[in-house]
């Protein structure tokens, strides 16, 4: 069950899986730099089933700190909608543990969640940004298609700093996985439903401590991409299938009718099959439309 909202103020949420080494300083400068906003607010930070000595960390805390705990394990995703769904206040920040965002850019994101906006994204485009040489490639991919499927420009698709309101995200909940997909999801489904999303260049730093992202997590990053993007707006995936598998059809005829003078079975297969996917992606979208 959520917690019902007060009427104004900030709920900041920290997801924590073993952040010993940065959750201590992390939670030291958001206290700081909230405080000087003079802005009500709570910061949640939601350990999921940490096993050195993160929980540790977060208990000199907590007086100032609203803790939760999951007993083991469960997933950044899981680890934010335990924290969204406890949040007081109608406004959420989240931000990673791990020191990689800049907490004094906090105050400058909230300011531009203005009236009309659903959510503001730190995104990883300012002068001093360093993500890893090796991940850079994959991430170019994944965000150049997510462009073209959610016709949008997407600066930073699946930045781990950002505000939104509570009740918007809320509406989306069904579909946010709970592992790392997590922002990329919400950043899609935001784009995809036309609501309004500011991306505000950032700076990003080395992590502190081990990452949890694995390079086999491309693909499951791609299979998310492909499948929000069908459940929002489906033509855009089945729309070029069936065109290519159309000029396939049509490549394959023409060879078949200048060669053997005659169209095989395999031709015409195609043909039932670019029929049947186009015919499926006008049905999704019918049914999305009424939805």
């Amino acid at each position: 069950m959520g917690t019902e909202c007060k009427a104004d103020g900030i709920s900041i949420i920290v997801p924590v899986y073993n952040e010993e080494g940065g959750i201590g300083s992390l939670i030291e400068r958001i206290l700081s730099e909230m405080g000087r906003t003079g802005k009500a607010f709570e910061l949640l930070v939601v350990d999921d089933g940490s096993t050195d000595r993160t929980r540790e960390r977060i208990d000199a805390y907590a007086e100032k700190v609203r803790v939760l705990r999951h007993e083991e394990n469960r997933g950044y995703g899981a680890a934010l909608k335990t924290g969204i769904h406890a949040a007081r206040f109608p406004i959420t920040l989240i931000i990673d543990a791990d020191g990689t965002y800049p907490t004094e850019e906090i105050p400058r994101l909230l300011d531009e969640l203005r009236e009309g906006t659903e959510m503001v994204v730190g995104a990883r485009t300012g002068p001093d940004v360093r993500v890893p040489l090796l991940r850079r490639p994959a991430k170019w991919l994944l965000r150049r298609l997510a462009e073209y499927l959610a016709e949008r420009k997407i600066p930073d698709l699946n930045s781990g700093l950002r505000a939104f309101r509570k009740e918007t995200a809320l509406r989306y909940f069904h579909i946010l996985p709970n592992r790392f997909s997590f922002t990329t999801t919400i950043t899609l489904a935001f784009l995809s439903e036309g609501l309004t999303v500011r991306f505000v260049p950032i700076n990003y730093w080395k992590r502190v401590g081990r990452s949890k992202i694995r390079s086999a997590d491309a693909l499951s990053f791609l299979t998310l991409i492909i499948r929000t993007i069908t459940y929002f707006n489906p033509l855009r995936i089945f729309l070029p299938a069936s065109l290519f598998m159309l000029l396939l059809t049509l490549a394959r005829m023409s060879y078949e009718v200048v060669v053997f003078s005659n169209i095989a079975d395999t031709s015409i297969i195609l043909f039932v099959g670019t029929f049947l996917t186009a015919a499926i992606g006008i049905l999704a979208d019918l049914i999305v439309r009424r939805r």
